[in-house]
């Protein structure tokens, strides 16, 4: 019974120590309101003018050269022709991967005769012995 009586004592002073504080915490305070208001103080109008630079010459500044229209066509040809050139040899590489593929079939029909072969004359050794 003391102990209910020491527990029932506590619960009474954690809710009248509750029922004490207030209600204002971090998340009220940092409200929209009061943080754009801050932010508002900061960005005022502009009122300044902008400044032309006399020092500043739009004539003097260098671009790239203008190409002429018969190396602009030569440039397009030496593109075609590398174009070409790499079409050929992927047709190239192509038919090499062909050959490739060719041979390894003869490699293994090759070993497929081999394996035969070895078996043929383990036949042979057994009937002679």
């Amino acid at each position: 019974m003391k102990k209910f009586t020491t527990l029932a004592s506590l619960g009474a002073l954690s809710i009248a120590l509750a029922a004490c504080g207030t209600a204002e915490d971090a998340s009220t305070e940092a409200s929209p309101d009061t943080v754009e208001m801050a932010a508002d103080d900061a960005l005022e109008v502009v009122t300044d003018e902008p400044v032309a630079d006399d020092a500043a010459d739009l004539d003097a500044v260098e671009g790239p050269d203008a190409v002429s229209e018969e190396d602009a066509t030569t440039a397009a040809d030496d593109a075609a022709a590398v174009a070409a050139e790499a079409e050929a040899a992927a047709a190239a590489a192509d038919e090499v991967d062909a050959v490739l593929d060719d041979i390894d079939e003869a490699v293994e029909e090759g070993q497929n005769t081999l394996d035969r072969i070895g078996e043929t004359a383990d036949n042979a050794n057994e009937i002679i012995d």
